[in-house]
């Protein structure tokens, strides 16, 4: 009998192991082949980890297991990212950010449930009780995707990251609220569903307990406690005691039914002014990214399509309408918070969306019989579809809105074009770039017309003194207004490639006698100015790097001179190479083999260089009579003695 049993346990324990090994292969494998591809479609990581999910989900190739049990398990990479927003926020910086979290986060909050609640009623007749419910679940916000995009985006320290954030914490503060209200909506007493008999005095006093504990202990016990585990010098036990560090707090916030996200964040706040904040940032990232994929693929799992297929144009009704009604109230919200236009779509369209906790509250709220389970799975398929949708609303928003609320803002006390000019040279663009030609051009007493369409640049460098108007260079209006019909030169300085290339295309076919001097951000727009026919082109970088390579070629023993001599012959064969190359843009292959090519020939060149060089030091040396004019110079023969193997 002790034999069976012991061999049963082992079966069992071989086939648990083999599908931990299948799920991890099937979990891997989908995010290696869905994200990069998503990534090269312009799509983001975000919709590639939910297409991921989707495919190997029970709608798709059914390759995975149960969806909830991983979203469960995934939610902890929320947890690890709300903890590291914690790490760059300092608690004055936190206590700066009070007003965007209980202000604009019980604005955004309160005010999206009852605009969803009224349509709710209005427009279904739905009962009070299941429209306040349905209302709140789907006011709250994904707070992975909307963080995760700020920081893909490098956004987190604008204006629209601050007001996210500030009101994704309210939502965390107040999700555990909300999952109270629901026994009480179902008429069910309190003491049944907590199961401990304490009523709210209690249970709030054990919360403020809680919080208290964990500033606390933070303050007096968590930096020598990551003291003592950095002193083991044993990297990987530091790495574990910062994992425990979040696993522990998140723990004690969950037994306090707060929740774990925001108690991470607390720890993440009070250890940002420590000496361990980058080794924690460094151990942990890929943790959290990890698990915030696994999550995203869970959520992708976790749509329902019967839900969709059964019942399609309510779930789109239900979509478009709550997305519609916080976009709208997202919008009037961005006046008063003084948001910059531009950044403005990015914080409605990441809070407009529905969030990872209305899956909580839809499930808790069937579960109590406040609404019906065909209700609940409609409202948890419109959450995972506006989630889904999110990436896609942001790509398209910035192609076609972003740069048209960029240009649209009041621009009333900034200098229009509206006489015509009479400068010789015209300078689209006054950026960084811009400015170092205007500086020199200025500096020779030669006067040009500057074209800026960046309003903030506009006002910026006006305050230094620069007369710059405000305008589209690809405008043909503006441009003859600016003298480009009398003209000489067109310097293109325009941060942007495709609005750098559409004000060529606009110079050479209305202006032909204007001459184009065009900085090229990378090779691609390089390529695309020659191919219009601009034959000035300085590549921003280019040479700054090679002041670099000749400041390395210095401090490893090399003659000033010399190394100034070879970082020119390399810019000379450089630009020659690419004026070979450019007639085959478009054909990769045939690039690669140019490139490689003439990377070949350039160090066979210099070898050979070498070679004879020393052969002549050692052919001086051997013959002391030679005359002093065929002996190579002092700082020659002393480069020579100390050039590396294969340098050059």
């Amino acid at each position: 009998m002790a034999a069976e049993l012991q061999a049963a346990a082992g079966a069992a324990m071989e086939e648990a192991s083999s599908g931990w090994l299948v799920s991890s292969l099937v979990y891997l494998g989908a995010a290696v082949i869905a994200v990069p591809l998503a990534r090269r479609l312009g799509l983001g990581s975000i919709l590639g980890y939910l297409g991921a999910g989707i495919a190997i989900g029970p709608w798709g190739l059914d390759l995975a297991g149960d969806a909830q049990s991983m979203l469960h398990f995934s939610e902890f990479g929320v947890v690890l990212m709300l903890f590291l927003v914690g790490l760059e926020l300092e608690p004055r910086r936190l206590w700066a950010l009070r007003r965007p979290i209980f202000g604009w986060g019980s604005v955004q909050l309160l005010g999206s449930a009852a605009l969803v609640a009224g349509a709710a009623m209005w427009l279904d007749h739905a009962p009070g009780r299941m429209a306040l419910v349905a209302a709140l679940g789907l006011a709250l916000s994904s707070t992975a995707i909307g963080l995760t995009e700020l920081a893909e985006r490098n956004l987190k320290g604008t204006a629209a990251g601050g007001g996210v954030l500030g009101v994704a914490l309210l939502q965390d503060i107040a999700a555990i609220p909300i999952l109270a209200l629901i026994p009480i909506l179902a008429g069910v007493p309190h003491e049944t569903v907590a199961g401990d008999g304490w009523d709210a005095w209690p249970a709030a006093l054990r919360a403020a307990l809680v919080i208290g504990a964990v500033v606390l202990g933070g303050r007096l016990l968590l930096r020598p406690a990551l003291r003592w585990s950095a002193r083991s010098r044993t990297p990987e036990v530091f790495t574990a005691a910062s994992l425990l560090l979040v696993v522990a707090t998140s723990a004690l916030m969950q037994a306090a039914g707060l929740s774990m996200a925001l108690g991470a964040f607390l720890a993440g706040v009070l250890l940002a002014d420590s000496e361990y904040r980058r080794q924690l940032e460094t151990d942990l990232e890929p943790f959290k990214g990890l698990l915030l994929g696994l999550f995203f693929m869970a959520v992708g799992m976790g749509v329902d399509f019967s839900v969709v297929m059964a019942r399609p144009v309510a779930l789109a009704v239900v979509v478009i309408v709550f997305v519609s009604l916080k976009a709208l109230l997202l919008t009037a919200m961005t006046i008063p918070m003084k948001l910059p236009p531009a950044e403005r779509p990015v914080f409605v369209l990441l809070l407009a969306q529905g969030g990872e906790f209305g899956f909580v509250v839809f499930q808790a709220a069937a579960q109590r019989g406040v609404m019906d389970a065909g209700t609940a799975s409609l409202l948890v398929a419109a959450v995972a579809l506006s989630m889904a949708l999110t990436p896609l609303l942001l790509k398209a928003s910035d192609r076609w809105l972003c740069p048209r609320l960029a240009r649209a803002r009041d621009h009333g006390d900034l200098p229009v074009l509206e006489e015509p000019q009479q400068a010789p040279v015209i300078i689209a663009g006054f950026g960084r770039y811009g400015q170092v030609v205007g500086r020199l051009l200025a500096a020779q007493g030669l006067s040009a017309t500057v074209l800026e369409h960046d309003a903030d640049q506009v006002e910026t460098v006006r305050r230094f003194g620069w007369r710059v108007f405000f305008g589209d260079a690809t405008r043909l209006d503006l441009l003859r207004t600016a003298g480009a019909q009398q003209a000489k030169v067109m310097v293109v300085a325009i941060d942007d490639v495709a609005q750098s290339l559409a004000v060529v295309d606009v110079v050479k076919q209305h202006f032909p006698q204007l001459q184009v001097v065009a900085r090229a951000r990378n090779v691609t727009h390089y390529y695309g100015l020659r191919s219009r026919g601009v034959a000035l082109i300085e590549r921003e970088t280019f040479d700054a790097a090679l002041a670099s390579a000749r400041s390395v070629l210095e401090l490893m023993g090399y003659d000033k001179a010399y190394a100034h001599t070879q970082a020119q012959r390399f810019r000379e064969h450089s630009v020659e190479l690419l004026e070979q190359m450019a007639p085959h843009f478009g054909d990769e292959q045939r690039l690669i083999a140019m490139a490689r090519q003439g990377r070949d020939q350039l160090e066979a060149l210099w070898a050979r260089e070498r070679a004879e060089r020393e052969a002549a030091l050692a052919a001086a040396r051997k013959a002391p009579t030679v005359e002093a004019a065929a002996l190579p110079s002092p700082a020659v023969a002393a480069r020579v003695r100390t050039e590396p193997p294969g340098a050059g």
